[in-house]
């Protein structure tokens, strides 16, 4: 019999941690002037700084230390008044220098905490630093099965990505979570994104890899004081993966050391299809890259009165703004974290200020629009749809113009086209059939075409009525209102409800 995850809970107490890569949105690189827009043709945007070619000595991006100290103090981490880059030597591929300017021992930001909120209590996740070093290029392995490098037929490297800003952000251990911890896991990389988001820094697609996590899972016996071996899961990029990620390493790691197995300490990769993950290779130790100071760029010495000039001018965070909608949109609890869960508390407080009801704001943000996010695998705020669109929709369906069902098909039409409402209703001829001789007219054509139906309604059985106002309904491609429609074949049927 399998191993089951309440199975592995009832022995074993998990500890968790968090390495998250927040790509900046500077408009040059971290230690250059190329450009970093996404997409462009491999390896045009390069030069011989970012390429570390001899002689090439890099200048350090202004706008990204400023963010850096941003997001530092958003995480209410002290800031460094003085911090060095080093020298991180490995050898990839991707690492066309063989080290990355990385910091070590003097990060620039370091000691905070982060506060969320999980089933509604609030777990304070430990901020260990926030340190600022480039990107590495990309590697895309051409051939074989698993997109890996393993059983591929060639390499190529796009070295476009090389010299981006790169912040990461490193939790303390986070121990005490017991079964919420992927949940915890997740809800701590939704609040950071939704961080960096208001802040303004990056654009956190983590589609686009702007936004990767490393996920840090370890067990430990029940009742054990020391925390087991980690294991450490690459690249999960996508907020659904990172509390897959924690659930499967906790599943995985159990069955071994139930085996009588011990764990490795490695970086493993998760797999989007199976929901597991597998062996990478062993974890480096920090002696392991060689550290040194980097002796091309200068100390950071940020001037103090600056920084309480960067803490003044920090815009309102998610958590008090959620405080604020949630008073504002007189909504419970239990509805503003399912909200927040779902990403869509501005959205939905947007559509109100639109001019909708807050009922029907938070259902078609929860209900349809959410679905179509999860069907297309994006966010809300990636749908297509803004708030003004959706406040327009829930006012059409309101005077009657459109059903619940014309509505939806509305909705699509508008993610198809990127045109508005209105043009989509006008074009599509979407509006609710409202002439009641054509609806009389479509009424008695199912009543003909159905007599044993419009019989049984006859001798009482009102509910098979529902069969009548079908056909209706397909007859009008879904423009009639089906309650209109049920009281007129009633009526023509001489039957009182």
């Amino acid at each position: 019999m399998s191993l089951t995850y309440e199975d592995a809970l009832s022995r074993y107490e998990p500890v968790i941690g968090l390495e998250t890569h927040v790509e900046l949105g500077t408009v040059s690189k971290m230690f250059c002037g190329c450009s970093t827009i996404f997409g462009a043709e491999p390896n045009t945007h390069t030069c011989a700084v970012c390429l570390g070619l001899p002689g090439a000595l890099p200048v350090a991006n202004a706008i990204a230390i400023e963010s850096t100290i941003k997001i530092g103090l958003a995480l209410n981490c002290s800031i460094s008044p003085w911090c060095r880059f080093a020298r991180k030597n490995y050898f990839y591929p991707d690492m066309h220098k063989n080290f990355q300017p990385s910091q070590y021992d003097e990060p620039l930001c370091g000691e905070g905490h982060l506060d969320v909120v999980v089933n509604g209590s609030v777990v304070r996740v430990g901020i260990e630093r926030v340190h600022l070093e480039e990107d590495t290029g990309k590697n895309t392995h051409v051939g074989g099965a698993t997109g890996r490098i393993h059983g591929a037929d060639y390499s190529l490297v796009d070295y476009n990505r090389a010299g981006i800003p790169l912040v990461e952000i490193v939790t303390k251990p986070v121990p005490g979570t017991d079964a919420l911890a992927p949940e915890v896991a997740r809800v701590y990389v939704t609040e950071l994104r939704e961080i960096l988001r208001t802040l303004g820094v990056s654009d956190v697609r983590m589609e686009q890899g702007s936004l990767r996590c490393d996920v840090n899972t370890s067990l430990m016996p029940r009742g054990a004081t020391e925390w087991g071996t980690r294991t450490e899961t690459k690249n999960v990029n996508s907020l659904r993966s990172v509390e897959r990620a924690v659930r499967s390493e906790i599943i995985r790691q159990a069955g071994v050391l139930d085996a009588g197995g011990r764990i490795k300490q490695e970086t493993r990769h998760f797999s989007e299809t199976t929901g597991g993950t597998r062996e990478g290779r062993s974890k480096e130790e920090a002696t392991d890259y060689r550290y040194f100071p980097e002796p091309d760029l200068l100390p950071i010495a940020p001037d103090p009165e600056w920084v309480e000039e960067l803490r003044r001018g920090l815009p309102e965070l998610p958590i008090a703004r959620r405080a604020r909608s949630r008073s504002a949109l007189g909504v419970s609890a239990e509805d503003m974290q399912a909200m927040t869960n779902a990403g869509v508390v501005d959205l939905v407080a947007a559509t109100v200020d639109a001019g909708a009801p807050v009922g029907e704001a938070r259902n078609w943000w929860m209900g349809y629009l959410a679905q179509l996010g999860n069907s297309r695998d994006v966010e809300a705020t990636e749908l297509g749809i803004d708030a003004p669109q959706v406040a327009r929709l829930i006012a059409l369906v309101a005077d009657g113009t459109l059903s619940a069902t014309l509505a939806r098909q509305a909705v699509d039409g508008v993610l198809e086209t990127g045109r508005t409402v209105d043009d989509v209703v006008a074009e599509r001829g979407l509006r609710v059939v409202s002439d009641s001789g054509a609806l009389t007219s479509a009424a008695d054509a199912a009543i003909a075409a159905n007599p044993e139906v419009a019989d049984k309604v006859r001798s009482g059985k009102v509910a098979a009525v529902g069969v009548l106002v079908g056909a209706v309904m397909k007859s009008t491609r879904g423009q009639a209102d089906a309650a209109t429609v049920k009281a007129i074949l009633l009526e023509r049927l001489g039957v009182s409800e």
